[in-house]
């Protein structure tokens, strides 16, 4: 996939313009984050609703995931098929039936059928979302338009748990008491991002296609009028440039990816990104956190809050990314991501480990422990928020060559999408024998991917993607 930029020739409305139709189409991000995070608040009354135990809780939580392996491994052949505004529709299409039929469900077993559904759109979203929008982007903003997946991921998290917060609040602070039309709670959480779905849908339709797609498909006067709403006079010259690289390429295939190794080294590299991107555990966060919370003694409501709390540290350091990444580097906040993700992990692993139990089988936090461990959750997700979770996404888009970046995009994210669901379905069973050890191998994760960045990543900050 090629970029479309002229950096000397863009105009103020040109970027504006840029910006616009990125942030469109990191509402698949959006739709990424709430889908993921909007289970949050359900967790606790789909157990008791369905009276099941925390293996099979696991698993129907991270079902999703499982969908959004396969979603992310064809979602880059869909896109080269159908084009990128297309297969959003798609993506759009797949979340508002798994909007509805979660919210909707008989039992845990359709529910799970259901979170697929929407784990398959979710991880269409997250390969087309950094590839349209590394194509439509000028070398000097690549980074930032590349990082608003991420903080349409963070904001998305932030409005589910938002959204959980006030409709149990509204529904008496329990998400099994009865909400609106007597439904239960939970089920107007996972209704709720139904609406989100659908404006997903009408917004990619008004959105321009790739100009790549459209020389690709030899459509190159549509891909001239695209090109000039964001490089100007450039546009001529910018269609001559991709159907010249285009031309030098052949069709792309998974077969381009093997190496000595299985794989070629820069794709292990992408694996690797991916995998502890997940590995170091952030998405328990996010999935269980309220159950967490209260398992040590807070609220339902209270743990809700505080939820909702980790996530607006969540967006602010992804903004804090989003004015740093072109500056800094990529390798730079990876590193600075590692060492403050290892130490806060730590503390949590240490915390847990020596607290004592109580009567339910619960760690009893006593004095200080509560507070440092609140403290040190929200510090660990400043720390991933400001390198991990955005510059993953930066890097995958932009990292690998023209000839491999569809298939490789795909298979990096289906890695990251299985190493999710690893995490996310081990976590209950984690927790039952003690969060220390969870936390414990969490930090373990973190200090492995620092050695991992130090050996094998390498800065892309300001090149052109024909350099990579």
């Amino acid at each position: 996939m090629v970029d479309v930029r002229d950096d000397a020739m863009a105009s103020e409305g040109s970027v504006s313009k840029v910006v616009l139709i990125a942030s469109v189409a990191a509402v698949g991000g959006f739709l990424f984050g709430f889908d993921t995070a909007v289970i949050n608040g359900a967790v606790g009354a789909l157990q008791s609703t369905f009276q099941v135990g925390d293996a099979a809780i696991g698993l129907s939580v991270s079902s999703a995931l499982f969908g959004s392996a396969i979603g992310a491994f064809v979602g880059g052949q869909m896109a080269d098929l159908l084009g990128r505004v297309r297969t959003m529709v798609v993506a759009s299409v797949l979340f508002s039936v798994s909007a509805l039929g979660s919210g909707l469900a008989f039992g845990l077993w359709d529910l799970s059928v259901w979170r697929l559904v929407g784990g398959v759109a979710v991880g269409i979203a997250s390969v087309i979302a950094p590839a349209y929008i590394a194509e439509i982007s000028p070398a000097h903003l690549r980074g930032r338009l590349g990082s608003l997946q991420q903080l349409a991921i963070v904001i998305g998290i932030f409005s589910a748990l938002l959204v959980d917060y006030g409709i149990a609040a509204g529904a008496g602070g329990s998400a099994e008491n009865p909400f609106w039309l007597e439904l239960p709670a939970w089920r107007w959480m996972l209704l709720s991002e139904l609406p989100v779905a659908l404006i997903y849908g009408v917004g990619a339709l008004m959105i321009p296609e790739s100009p790549r797609y459209l020389v690709a498909k030899h459509r190159d006067e549509k891909a001239r009028d695209v090109l000039r709403t964001i490089v100007g006079r450039a546009a001529e010259a910018k269609v001559n440039e991709i159907r010249q690289t285009l031309s030098a390429e052949h069709s792309g295939r998974f077969a381009d990816l093997r190496g000595r190794l299985g794989l070629l080294p820069i794709v292990w590299v992408g694996i690797g990104l991916s995998v502890f991107q997940q590995f170091v555990g952030i998405n328990v966060i996010f999935y269980y956190s309220s159950v967490l919370w209260q398992a040590v003694g807070f609220s339902e409501r209270d743990s809700l809050a505080i939820t909702v709390i980790t996530s607006v540290t969540n967006i602010v350091t992804t903004f804090i990314a989003i004015a740093t990444v072109d500056r800094f580097g990529r390798k730079p906040l990876l590193i600075v991501g590692s060492v403050g993700m290892s130490l806060t992990l730590g503390t949590m692993a240490y915390v847990f480990g020596t607290a004592g139990v109580d009567p339910a089988g619960n760690p009893a936090l006593q004095g200080a422990a509560g507070p440092v461990a609140l403290v040190a959750a929200n510090l660990y997700v400043f720390c991933f928020g400001l390198s991990w979770g955005p510059v993953v996404w930066v890097l995958l888009g932009e990292m690998f060559n023209n000839r491999i970046r569809g298939h490789a995009l795909a298979l990096a994210g289906s890695a990251q999408w299985v190493a999710n669901f690893i995490v996310s379905s081990t976590f209950p069973g984690l927790r039952t024998a003690g969060l220390g050890l969870a936390y414990g191998l969490y930090t373990g994760a973190a200090v492995v991917s620092l050695i991992f960045v130090l050996v094998f990543i390498r800065e892309t900050k300001g090149k052109e993607l024909e350099e990579m």
